[in-house]
């Protein structure tokens, strides 16, 4: 099969999904372009500053895409390419669109509150604790996950390591003048989209090659100090421009399959149980990840979008537009993996893993109208290391908030040293880079299967968020009941591998996160059941 086809429909279908399924879930929800946002009502200067829409979008595209939906579907392709394009199409329109779109709107709706409290407010104090501690320990998996992908990254494309460093440098600057200095964002965009590829044509001339331990050094200090300062200095600008190299990216992808045009080489379906011993249910769901749905987005959507959002209407484009977006982004990532021999993928996946696959499929697709291979292959890696960098430092943020939350205490004056930013930063930081000490493949399925289930409780949540403020919410209950029984049979199964293994860490962590996930599950389904006590939305 011609691989051009499957991006063209891919694109038709997420395109005409956003216009009709979109609009109606926004006509179900009540969203109010004329009420005003908490960006604007509790605007701190720090946390909630009020962003236009295509900076909101940059910020939040690049924080929620990651490296997630490029390693997912290439790993998942082991059961062909026809189940991973199914789950891309069917769980982005009808499961993660409506997840992503729900929390950010939820979340406007609680004055830029993170998806615990709206627990809090929803099912009681002490379900919001409870997930608390969820979203904390897969928020240490993400940590631990994307740092070592980006330090694998980093040691096999030396050039996108220099280019990163850079482009940090790039973003601060670049926040300062239009944030403090007052410069018109439209010339700073050319200025910092020119800049942002000089970065990158430097990055080739000088690679910098450092060892994967030194560069999770490197990765958790920056985070640290990513995750406290406040958000104009470097995460709006850097997500932002970031999200330039993401367009030009696709855009490069497109137009090189136009060119080039090539084959799928691998199977459509390879058999219910991949050659690496996974079955396809409940691991192709589970594996895919952020390339169908994602939890993590809830925790960015209602943990730092929300609190940027100028105005209700713009939750549609960066909410469920933004994870449309993310879905064509998987199916290039599928491409990539599926247009070449099982020999050139175990190779390119030996040398780097699926970042390396697709980073070398995408120079090669935009070497067909004149790239340069070398080039586009580095600035390929350089896009994927900064969509992993901002979830790295977007989920450090988001564990800080977490944390902080967890142990406020609001009839106190003063309060424990747990909730200084600080503190809870580096508590979170110091954990999930003990994680990352380890191998990417050994935390991707539990990070993939605390990550589902924690969009199942975003879910749950969600729906009975609507149920109380008297909306419809049937638009939740088949993707909640499914990715539960998803993730709950994964967690299952990967607890009975770990237990043989001997993992003791990943065995505490599937163990507490299938038991609090259960008791969050039963108690939302009881309140579902319930007569509705309508509350104001």
């Amino acid at each position: 099969m011609n691989s051009l086809w499957l991006i063209i429909v891919s694109i038709l279908i997420f395109g005409i999904a956003y216009v009709t399924y979109g609009s109606w879930l926004a006509k179900q929800w009540g969203v109010d372009p004329t009420r005003k946002t908490p960006a604007h009502t509790m605007n701190d200067g720090v946390d909630y500053v009020p962003a236009k829409a295509p900076v909101l979008m940059g910020h939040h595209f690049a924080s929620i895409a990651g490296a997630g939906p490029i390693v997912g579907p290439i790993a998942a392709a082991v059961f062909g390419w026809v189940p991973v394009m199914l789950w891309i199409l069917i769980g982005g329109i009808f499961f993660g669109g409506v997840q992503d779109y729900g929390s950010l709107f939820a979340s406007i709706r609680h004055d830029g509150k993170s998806i615990g409290q709206i627990i809090e407010a929803n099912m009681g104090k002490s379900m919001k604790k409870l997930f608390a501690i969820f979203a904390w320990l897969t928020l240490l998996l993400v940590v631990a996950a994307f740092t070592n992908i980006v330090a694998n990254t980093f040691v096999s494309v030396p050039a996108a390591a220099s280019a990163s460093v850079l482009f940090i440098i790039l973003a601060v600057l670049f926040g300062f003048f239009v944030y403090r200095k007052g410069a018109p964002i439209g010339i700073s965009s050319v200025i910092g989209v020119i800049l942002l590829f000089a970065c990158i044509v430097v990055g080739n001339k000088f690679p910098l090659v450092l060892s994967k331990n030194v560069w999770v050094g490197i990765l958790l200090a920056y985070i640290f100090i990513a995750s406290v300062t406040p958000v104009w200095i470097l995460l709006q600008p850097r997500d932002y421009l970031n999200s330039f190299l993401l367009y030009v990216m696709l855009i490069g992808a497109v137009l090189g399959l136009l060119f080039y045009r090539p084959t799928i080489q691998l199977p459509a379906f390879t058999g219910f149980t991949a050659a690496n011993g996974w079955n396809m249910f409940p691991m192709l769901f589970v594996v895919v990840a952020c390339g169908a749905i994602s939890g993590f987005h809830s925790l960015v959507g209602s943990g730092t979008t929300s609190k940027q959002m100028d105005n209700e209407a713009d939750a549609k484009p960066v909410g469920y537009g933004g994870m449309l977006i993310e879905c064509v982004l998987a199916v290039i990532a599928i491409i990539t993996a599926a247009y070449i021999s099982k020999e050139k993928f175990a190779e390119l996946a030996a040398a780097g893993g699926p970042v390396n696959v697709f980073s070398d499929g995408i120079g090669v697709f935009m070497s067909k109208f004149g790239i340069d291979y070398g080039v586009g292959k580095s600035f390929v890696a350089l896009a994927v290391s900064a969509f992993a960098l901002t979830s790295l430092d977007t989920g450090t943020r988001l564990g800080r908030f977490i944390f902080q939350e967890f142990f406020e205490d609001s009839t106190k004056e003063t309060q424990s040293i747990l909730t200084n930013r600080f503190v809870a930063t580096a508590i979170t930081v110091g954990l999930g880079g003990m994680l990352a000490l380890g191998s990417w493949t050994s935390i991707w399925p539990i990070f993939g299967s605390a990550n589902q289930l924690l969009a199942a409780l975003a879910l749950i949540t969600l729906a009975v968020w609507l149920k109380n403020s008297g909306k419809n919410y049937m638009m939740f209950t088949v993707p909640m009941t499914f990715m539960f029984l998803v993730t709950v049979t994964a967690l299952l199964q990967l607890l009975k591998a770990n237990l043989a293994s001997g993992n003791g860490i990943l065995i505490l962590f599937a163990v507490f996160l299938l038991l609090l996930a259960i008791i969050l599950a039963v108690a939302g389904i009881k309140i579902l059941r319930k007569p509705s006590e309508k509350i104001d939305a």
